[in-house]
C-alpha cells in the first residue's frame, strides 16, 4: 500500500468535499476503472482530465498507452493547459487527444473535470440530425440543456478550440455530432453522472427508435420540470461513491 492508497477513507466521502490533490488522483483513477467497468473506454484512446487545486492551471490525465483498467493514482500524468508535462512521469500524454478538453477547461472555470467518450450508442446518436428526444427518463433529464458542435475531422487542429467552447457555451453536455459524447461537471462526480445520463439517454433512444412503432413524447413543460429537478439533486455523489465501492471490491489497485 503506498501513499496514494491511505488518502481518501471511502466510508467518509463527502459530497462537494475540497479535494486535494492525492484524494483528486484516486478519485480520477477510480473514473477510468469506472468507464473500463461500463465498457465505455475506446482502446488506448480518450481521456477524461480534472484540474488539479491550485493557482496553476494543471491537470491530471490518463498516460498515453495504458488502458482505462491500467490507470491508477499515482500514473496519472500532470500536464498545463497546452498539454505539456509538468512533473516527471515514465508516461507520456497524447497532447494532440487532449485539444477537446484544454478548450473546455479553459474557457469553463467551473469545469473542473471534462470526461469524452466514444461508445457505441453516443457515435451513433450523435449522428443523427435530433439525437434525443423527449421520450424516457434520461432523455427529458437535457431538455434544452444539450449543446451540439459539428464535425470537424479528428480534434487536431488548436484552431477549433475556440468553435468547441463557443458550441458549449454554458451548457454542461455536448454532443460532438458523428464523433460521441463530452461532459462537464464542477466535480469528477458531477461530470459522470450527466455522461451516464446522456450515454443512458442515446441507448435508450437508438433502441426505441429503431422499432417500427410511434413513440410516446413527454410534453415540453414537463420535459423542462423534470430537468429542473433532477439539475438540482445530488450530483452524483452517491452514486459515484457507491461505484467507488464497487471498483474497490473488483480491484483496488486503482488507489495506487
Amino acid at each position: 500500500m503506498n501513499e496514494y492508497s491511505k488518502v481518501i477513507d471511502l466510508k467518509s466521502f463527502q459530497p462537494e468535499k475540497i479535494l486535494n490533490e492525492k484524494e483528486l488522483r484516486i478519485q480520477l483513477a477510480a473514473a477510468y476503472r469506472i468507464f473500463n467497468h461500463f465498457k465505455w473506454d475506446y482502446l488506448i484512446y480518450g481521456h477524461i482530465t480534472a484540474r488539479v487545486p491550485g493557482p496553476e492551471k494543471h491537470f491530471l490525465i490518463n498516460p498515453f498507452g495504458l488502458r482505462y483498467d491500467e490507470v491508477t493514482a499515482s500514473n496519472l500524468v500532470k500536464i498545463d493547459i497546452d498539454g505539456n508535462i509538468v512533473e516527471p512521469s515514465k508516461h507520456p500524454v497524447n497532447p494532440a487527444g487532449f485539444i477537446i478538453h484544454s478548450a473546455i477547461h479553459a474557457a469553463r472555470e467551473d469545469a473542473h473535470c471534462v470526461m469524452h467518450s466514444h461508445t457505441t450508442a453516443g457515435m451513433a446518436a450523435a449522428s443523427l440530425k435530433n439525437p434525443i428526444k423527449n421520450i424516457d427518463f434520461s432523455g427529458t433529464m437535457f431538455a434544452d440543456r444539450i449543446a451540439y458542435h459539428d464535425f470537424e475531422g479528428v480534434t487536431l487542429r488548436k484552431e477549433e478550440c475556440k468553435r468547441l467552447s463557443e458550441s458549449l457555451g454554458d451548457k454542461d453536455v455536448m454532443i460532438l455530432r458523428n464523433h460521441g459524447l463530452l461532459s462537464v461537471g464542477s466535480t469528477i462526480a458531477h461530470a459522470f453522472i450527466r455522461l451516464h445520463d446522456l450515454e443512458r439517454a442515446c441507448q435508450v433512444q437508438m433502441l426505441a427508435r429503431a422499432v417500427n412503432e410511434e413513440v410516446i413524447e413527454v410534453s415540453d413543460n414537463i420535459a423542462k420540470a423534470h430537468a429542473t429537478e433532477i439539475a438540482n439533486s445530488d450530483k452524483g455523489e452517491l452514486a459515484f461513491k457507491a461505484l467507488m465501492r464497487l471498483m474497490e471490491k473488483k480491484d483496488p489497485s486503482f488507489k495506487n
